[in-house]
């Protein structure tokens, strides 16, 4: 049998002002113009430039808000005469030259595979070994390799171009492109891709002592168990090092930046801190944040509602949907202005924390920082100063750096203070970089150094921040 309850419930929803803010806030500005150019596309009552200046559209008479406000709730003073909404260029705005160029710079290069395709065509191949080489180079992934089986290959000759071949007609047409430059192009796996480079060197002593490595003792190399490596080959320690020195300097990914267009993003940051004599000055960059207004041509809509005397329904239909887009421009520059107050707090706040560090740029000037200082810091959630920080940069003298590179865990020391991560892990590069590397240091090693020096950190913290540097452990670090 079926029951009715009525029951009460407390729950909180996100307006779609609060969504809309929520949206812009966690976007770069990289992004941003885009996400501006979209938000004008489909809405017509908000326009790019700067606000021009009100005169008779400043106040509307008295009987059209007592005739038309009294049924449908609708202020036009709200729209005509909002001055704060008449733009949200703020403090940090850099003026806004006609000069200026708008556009994200882009870097375009030729493709990788342009150029196999150019060198292909110089071989003297017929259709059938053409339409090969073709197909091995589209199969060539973006380091560089060929991982795809020669059996799939000729399957999807067949099927997609209707060639009958094998896969011993497949491999001579492979050994060809392996000729191609760069060096190591389309080999199959990482010890190929070496031999590759190899057998277009002088073919001297060291040159064949490191192919016999990579063929015979390859695994061997990758554990660095050298004492095994010389004692097959019967070599000396310095005729081992020169080899190994060898196919150290060899490129493993000679795809370089892949087979699709090399396209080269250019950093914009999202805040700029100058120093002068001293006194750190922030600023936003708007660069990609064009001027907003509530377009005009829409206001003189209510305007021509008030003097006519024909008020027929689809006449406040229609100033209904003026209203709406209205609504929405001004919840859209609204939140623009939201956004950019949120992002000059949350830099301040991190500017003031980590001042010291703003001045002389020194790494172990950084103070541990977590969201939640910031957070209290500026009156805010976690989660708003997380979207912040998440993916926005801050142009300094000493280089752009991601807001996230300033917060950093704490590390207590002798002194009773708190020491950043950062800082450790810096010292830790350190040790490690000055280290003999014929005798590296273990993780144990590395922590009693620590702990003389200061800070209270154990073992296990060396090897998540080791790993977190992307170093190895000591036996792959150990050199000739």
């Amino acid at each position: 049998m079926q029951r009715l309850d009525l029951r009460q419930l407390l729950s909180q929803k996100l307006s779609p002002q609060q969504i809309q803010f929520i949206k812009l806030l966690q976007i770069p500005t990289a992004e941003l113009e885009m996400r501006i150019k979209e938000e004008l596309e489909v809405n017509p009552a908000l326009e790019e430039g700067r606000e021009e200046p009100v005169d008779e559209y400043s106040s509307e008479s008295d009987d059209y808000e007592d005739d038309y406000s009294k049924d449908d709730d609708l202020d036009i003073n709200d729209y005509l005469n909002d001055d704060e909404i008449s733009g949200y260029k703020m403090q940090g705005d850099r003026g806004g030259d006609d000069e200026e160029d708008r556009e994200m710079p882009i870097a375009m290069t030729s493709t990788l595979t342009d150029s196999l395709m150019d060198q292909l065509g110089f071989l003297d191949l017929d259709d059938k070994q053409y339409s090969i080489g073709m197909q091995l180079i589209g199969s060539i992934d973006s380091d560089g390799y060929i991982r795809r089986e020669l059996s799939s290959i000729a399957n999807d000759l067949a099927f997609s171009q209707n060639i009958e071949t094998s896969e011993e007609e497949i491999e001579q047409v492979l050994h060809l492109v392996q000729t191609f430059d760069p060096a190591g192009i389309g080999a199959r796996d990482l010890p190929e891709c070496l031999l590759l480079q190899l057998e277009r060197r002088e073919q001297d002593e060291i040159t064949i002592l490191a192919e016999r490595i990579i063929r015979d003792t390859f695994d061997e190399f990758t554990k660095k168990h050298y004492t095994k490596i010389q004692s097959k080959f019967s070599v000396t320690e310095e005729e081992l090092k020169k080899a190994i020195d060898l196919i150290i300097k060899l490129n493993p990914k000679p795809g370089g930046a892949g087979t699709g267009t090399t396209r080269i993003q250019y950093i914009i940051p999202d805040f700029i801190l100058t120093n002068t004599n001293g006194e750190l000055e922030l600023s936003l960059n708007a660069r990609n944040a064009p001027d907003l207004r509530i377009s005009r041509s829409y206001a003189d809509m209510f305007d021509a509602y008030d003097k006519s005397d024909k008020k027929d329904k689809k006449l406040k239909e229609t100033v209904a949907f003026v209203k709406q887009k209205l609504d929405a421009a001004k919840w859209f520059i609204d939140a623009i202005r939201q956004r950019q107050n949120t992002l000059l707090r949350t830099m301040e706040a991190i500017i003031k924390y980590q001042h010291d560090f703003f001045l002389e740029g020194d790494e172990s000037l950084l103070r541990p920082m977590i969201l939640k200082d910031i957070a209290e810091e500026i009156g805010m959630d976690i989660s708003t100063v997380s979207r912040v920080a998440n993916s926005k940069a801050v142009q300094t003298e000493f280089g752009i750096y991601p807001l996230k590179y300033f917060f950093s865990e704490g590390i207590a020391t002798d002194s009773g203070e708190d020491a950043s991560s950062r800082e450790v892990k810096h010292i830790l590069k350190e040790i490690i970089d000055n280290e003999n590397k014929r005798k590296p240091l273990s993780d144990e090693k590395i922590e009693k150094m620590l702990n003389d020096k200061g800070y209270n950190i154990a073992r296990r913290t060396v090897a998540k921040y080791r790993e977190q540097l992307n170093i190895p452990v000591a036996r792959l670090r150990k050199e000739l």
